[in-house]
């Protein structure tokens, strides 16, 4: 009987690195009673370029024996204050995380593990991944404290201000809806979210771990 895996790509965020630069993160919410996975329960925040490398990733240690899905195709003209694009991305990356996480051969590798349950770069991932940290895989996603689900409302406020404040409010709403939707067809455990209280407030830095 096959596990299911729900997952959703949402809240998108603009983080800042500094006065000229500036890009797009997106929260990763997974849950599952999986036995393939260490948390049943998590959620992560992962931008644009570090999918890419997840992509990569896989497909280097699958040996070419499963074909990928596709990502979204990287856009020269993407903006940050373009809500349309911003919710297309956002179904994309969430299509091709749903088709990875079907197949049993990605969901033995750890660094699609690491992606989606820890807080770690990617450069650590991959050190974890190959034993040159003084953690485990396990302990990487065991240490990384669960942060809370968003309400729906705040979600729909963090959409609203990460977009341009002129955009159409109900292109904000859409890749939102769209996700609930989602959510209340697989397995309705999006039921779940209300019931997750006792989480905890802030995630724990999984970098500090390392030496």
């Amino acid at each position: 009987m096959q596990q299911v895996v729900s997952v959703w790509v949402r809240d998108p965020r603009i983080q800042k690195n500094d006065f000229w630069h500036a890009y797009i993160d997106y929260e990763i919410c997974l849950h599952t009673k999986s036995v393939c996975f260490t948390r049943k329960t998590s959620s992560v925040r992962r931008r644009y370029r570090e999918f890419v490398w997840l992509r990569q990733k896989l497909m280097a240690n699958s040996l070419l024996m499963v074909k990928l899905p596709g990502l979204p195709p990287k856009n020269p003209f993407f903006s940050l204050n373009n809500a349309q694009q911003i919710a297309d991305r956002m179904t994309g990356l969430q299509r091709f995380l749903e088709q990875v996480l079907q197949n049993p051969l990605l969901l033995s590798d750890s660094c699609l593990h690491l992606f989606l349950q820890s807080q770690l770069s990617v450069a650590k991932i991959e050190a974890c991944a190959a034993g040159r940290t003084t953690f485990s895989v396990a302990q990487a996603v065991q240490r990384c404290g669960l942060r809370r689900f968003h309400s729906e409302e705040d979600v729909q406020k963090d959409i609203s201000m990460s977009c341009d404040s002129d955009s159409d409010s109900s292109d904000s709403r859409d890749p939102e809806q769209k996700i609930e939707d989602l959510a209340i067809k697989k397995s309705k455990s999006a039921a779940l979210l209300d019931h997750i209280s006792t989480c905890q407030d802030e995630m724990f830095s999984c970098s500090s771990e390392s030496t």
